[in-house]
């Protein structure tokens, strides 16, 4: 098959992925934006791209676009080193007006795929993957649920190595980009006088665009989250949790005993379980406790023995 067997159709898979990795990045930028002006909204998209199967076969494609991306580039610059000796990444090292970015895509790729490493650690170990295999990532004691996005935020930047590590990733992205950018579509023939000008300056503004933003973001996370007034934990992401609470306290306490509402009820909800909730448990549980209770009648400190049958 010539995609694989001739240097074009190998260059071609690079430039196809390549595309499809600069608006995946471009999207991640954007999404990143929500966190900062709209932290609830944030969880919501996380919550959205959770473990659901829309979600699941993106992330099977996006994995398959990167490790074919990074599979391409590794056999192209073998082949080329084969072929120019010391030469690196397609491009003669000794050339004159070559970029060094373009003589150095390897090693930028390279950093990039650490840092790349890092956030998934950081991020999607946390979120999605844990929603996968059923488990919560435990912080001070309390379990975080998978879409609580903005709380991993404040988790991850409030440890002064993550903006470091970000923004030499990011810096790296850059250079990776901005010369892949223009690059993949000299590949697919658009190489002229005219058009390669314009994609280089294109390319240059995209890739300065949504590079600058990332790192504007990273700085205001890293500021907010040692500040502590993100509102992750506070307004905005309690409001959400709260919201997903109210839901869990009305299916637990359809039960009506004094000892589901009073005990499970309140650890799970909080202030959602009201007094009126408990008072009606203790009225059923004098009255006709077999009715109302079911199995859990005996459970009920209220009910008298001759309310349980004795």
């Amino acid at each position: 098959m010539w995609l694989t067997c001739s240097s074009i159709g190998r260059k071609l898979v690079m430039a196809i992925t390549g595309i499809c990795l600069v608006l995946f990045v471009t999207f991640h930028c954007l999404m990143n934006g929500v966190a900062i002006f709209w932290p609830s909204g944030y969880n919501a998209v996380c919550e959205f791209l959770g473990a659901n199967w829309y979600a699941l076969v993106a992330t099977v494609g996006l994995a398959a676009l990167f490790v074919i991306h990074i599979v391409y580039a590794l056999w192209l610059t073998i082949q080329n080193r084969r072929a120019r000796g010391t030469a690196r990444y397609a491009v003669e090292g000794a050339a004159p007006g070559v970029e060094w970015s373009s003589k150095n895509m390897l090693v930028l790729g390279i950093v990039v795929l650490a840092f790349l490493v890092v956030h998934l650690i950081q991020f999607w170990a946390k979120m999605q993957l844990a929603e996968i295999l059923h488990c919560e990532y435990v912080h001070q004691g309390n379990p975080v649920p998978p879409a609580a996005g903005t709380l991993f935020i404040q988790i991850a930047f409030s440890q002064i190595w993550t903006p470091i590590v970000y923004i030499i990733g990011f810096v790296a992205l850059w250079f990776h980009m901005n010369h892949g950018f223009w690059s993949m579509f000299q590949t697919i023939g658009w190489d002229n006088n005219t058009w390669l000008p314009r994609l280089k300056t294109i390319a240059c503004w995209w890739t300065s665009i949504v590079v600058g933003l990332f790192i504007i973001q990273a700085i205001v996370f890293t500021v907010r989250a040692n500040n502590q007034d993100f509102a992750l934990q506070a307004a905005q992401y309690m409001e959400w949790k709260a919201g997903e609470a109210t839901a869990v306290c009305e299916e637990t306490c359809v039960v009506v005993n004094e000892a589901v509402c009073g005990e499970a009820c309140d650890k799970a909800c909080g202030e959602a379980c009201d007094d009126s909730r408990k008072e009606s448990c203790a009225a059923c549980c004098k009255g006709d406790c077999a009715e109302c209770c079911g199995d859990n009648c005996f459970a009920c400190e209220k009910c008298d023995p001759a309310a349980k049958g004795e």
